[in-house]
């Protein structure tokens, strides 16, 4: 579990320096497929189901989601 622990923490710590030079809509399709997934696997979890198919297809939601806001936010600038 302290595995798993670091890996995710590792994995948020780079997620956010990766995100610098992207567009809006890179960063919004990435922190959305970021977030769906956590929220993915959490609710999955919970529920009994499986957290690696909560995870996929909350990632696939949440990317799709935040590639919408992004593209929004590009056009607003």
């Amino acid at each position: 579990m302290k595995n798993l622990t670091l890996c995710g923490v590792l994995a948020v710590a780079l997620t956010g320096t990766a995100c610098t030079n992207m567009s809006s809509t890179q960063q919004g399709t990435l922190s959305g497929a970021a977030i769906g997934a956590a929220g993915g696997a959490g609710i999955a979890a919970l529920s009994g189901g499986d957290a690696g198919t909560g995870a996929v297809i909350g990632g696939l939601v949440g990317g799709t989601v935040g590639y919408m806001r992004g593209q929004d936010a590009s056009k607003k600038r």
